[in-house]
């Protein structure tokens, strides 16, 4: 991984700090569920159990159904954006063939996984999670609007899926991605910051060193600005 080759560099390294990051510790559902006041624990299982009676099924899609999976997936999320405000880049071709390339030799590798949501026989989500050692993260996902309208929740059905990757004979954390949105906050996560690795040759080194400065002048330049909106 990117850590073993920093750790094992012949030339110029640095690691910076980058965004924060939320995550979860390698439980199933039901021990992420203890971590919570007994309410919201309360409510969570409650939208669970709306999900069986429902009738929401859910499958891990194998290596060699990945490419038709993942074609499901896009237009979902296309639906579940629709006359809103989206990664643009999620929307271009050059994406699309990039997952479509890459998520079949990733799904064999045991590095990423696709699970699908049915409801009535038809496929009405679906979602892409990326795997290592010790984390599981999910990508993108795509849901129709239709979930919404039968009051499924989108997102305890994907963590829900997503815990099934993180116990077990293999822990990893989950990783909430970037961002500190109070929302994710309901799960009591843990807070994380990513790094970024620098890494480089003799006579690159100066590059190393401006981005080290560049990146050190801007957090001192968003320090200065909230300690001014704070005496303000």
């Amino acid at each position: 991984c990117v850590e073993h080759l920093h750790a094992r560099w012949p030339g110029p390294r640095r690691t910076l700090a980058a965004s924060p990051c939320l995550e979860l510790p390698p439980l199933p559902m039901e021990g992420l569920l203890k971590r919570l006041p007994t309410p919201r624990a309360q409510r969570t299982r409650a939208k669970m159990r709306k999900l069986s009676a429902l009738g929401v099924e859910s499958r891990v899609v194998p290596a060699d159904e990945v490419e038709n999976s993942v074609r499901t997936l896009l237009r979902l999320h296309q639906l579940q954006w629709q006359g809103r405000k989206v990664t643009s880049e999620h929307l271009q071709p050059r994406f699309h063939e990039h997952l479509l390339r890459s998520m079949r030799p990733m799904v064999a590798a045991g590095e990423a996984v696709v699970t699908e949501f049915s409801l009535d026989g038809e496929v009405m989500a679906a979602d892409l999670t990326l795997l290592s050692d010790t984390l599981a993260g999910g990508y993108l996902y795509g849901a129709h609007p239709r979930l919404r309208e039968r009051k499924v929740d989108v997102a305890t059905m994907l963590l829900d899926a997503s815990t099934r990757h993180t116990g077990g004979e293999h822990p990893r954390a989950l990783s909430l991605l970037r961002g500190d949105e109070p929302y994710k906050h309901h799960w009591r996560p843990e807070p994380v910051v990513n790094q970024r690795i620098l890494l480089a040759r003799r006579r690159t080194a100066p590059l190393v060193s401006a981005v080290a400065w560049g990146a050190a002048a801007r957090q001192w330049a968003k320090r200065r600005l909230r300690e001014r909106e704070e005496r303000r």
